[in-house]
């Protein structure tokens, strides 16, 4: 049995491991169409949370019931894209325009290759519209999935939302799904230009539990016969702090342990594994989040690092030497960046675990 963690991002896990449920909503309005609430949602959750792998297990339920499905992410120029899928879609389902030549076809995502003799300009709505109709026929829909949500421009947001909200009034079979940071999703929801995305259904994700993770843990190592004692198990899950990102990296680490062992795994495997995971984690979630980041920002940042639970903003004021407003500023700013989140009135904490502990590791000068 080959490894089954994937600690790569969006990489589909062997457990989805604290999501039952999540997407039971969705399922149902796959099932009833246009109008259903859970054919609208949108997922936040600080990064590594699982976000993409969540967005990933929609899109094959989505596309195991039938339904079309439209990945972006929300970089520049997205709407477009998710126009130029829409058009290859209608070719397919549709007579086709003249002097098309489709030369690759892939039925499970409806996606097509063509060579095009130059075409009319379709106005992105019209185009939805006709290949909504279509898939309505075939008893289906289309269903769009936008990652990074929080990057987007936010007219090419505005752009989509009032298009789809147009083909739901029309009682169209359309599904459009978000996933984003937390706080730029509650700014984006917060702004005129996303009032109809209010209406979605919003799951914020966190966390799996320890026992989740101890039990995932245990199962799979012992579907491939590798012992794993109790007593490891529970201490691989906690050392993961339910994680999604770290539960695969120490799911990855501690299977390549079982490779090199010839006996049971033991303690200090699990240390050996534990370890490599972090590193790892500080090296593609923690130091790729902080290269984006200000002197200030990390002035801010190592203020915080200073207490063991959430920071009074009031604290990291004193500390810094910055004034209330600057204070107010940076907390907003790393908000937005996914590194800290409000953890009570004028507390905040970090987002991305490991981090306080990096920067105790690795402090940086004020």
């Amino acid at each position: 049995m080959e490894n089954p963690f994937r600690p790569t991002a969006g990489a589909t896990p062997p457990d989805l491991i604290g999501r039952g449920g999540v997407l039971d909503e969705f399922a149902y309005g796959l099932r009833i169409g246009s109008g259903a609430p859970g054919l609208l949602t949108i997922f936040t959750g600080a990064r590594g949370i699982g976000k993409t792998v969540m967005l990933g297990a929609a899109e094959d339920l989505a596309l195991n019931n039938g339904w079309a499905v439209v990945s972006e992410t929300a970089t520049g120029g997205f709407v477009g894209r998710i126009g130029e899928s829409m058009r290859l879609l209608t070719n397919d389902l549709g007579d086709g325009p003249t002097g098309r030549r489709v030369t690759a076809l892939s039925v499970a995502g409806f996606s097509v290759t063509t060579q095009l003799a130059p075409e009319e300009q379709v106005d992105w709505r019209a185009r939805g519209a006709a290949l909504l109709r279509l898939l309505a026929q075939r008893g289906t829909g289309m269903v769009i999935t936008v990652d990074e949500i929080h990057a987007a421009d936010r007219a090419e947001l505005s752009r989509l939302a009032a298009d789809v909200q147009h083909f739901i009034r029309e009682g169209l079979p359309i599904g459009l799904i978000f996933a984003g940071l937390p706080a730029a999703v509650s700014d984006l929801l917060n702004e005129g230009v996303a009032t109809f995305l209010r209406r979605a259904d919003r799951i914020d994700l966190h966390a799996a539990s320890i026992t989740e993770v101890e039990r995932s843990f245990s199962e799979t190592f012992a579907e491939a016969r590798i012992p794993l004692s109790a007593n490891l198990a529970r201490e691989a899950a906690e050392a993961t702090g339910g994680y999604p990102f770290l539960i695969q990296l120490v799911g990855y680490h501690l299977w390549q342990e079982s490779e090199r062992a010839s006996d049971d795994l033991d303690a200090e495997a699990v240390a050996r594994a534990v370890a490599a995971a972090r590193r790892r984690n500080e090296r593609v979630v923690i130091e790729a989040a902080l290269s984006t980041t200000s002197g200030r920002d990390r002035d801010f940042l190592q203020a915080m690092a200073e207490d063991r639970r959430a920071s009074s903003t009031t604290d990291i004021g004193a500390r810094t030497g910055m004034r209330p407003n600057a204070v107010g500023n940076y907390r907003a700013r790393l908000m937005d960046a996914g590194l800290i989140e409000p953890a009570g009135h004028g507390l905040v904490d970090f987002a991305i675990p490991g981090l306080r502990e990096y920067l105790t590791s690795h402090p940086i000068a004020r």
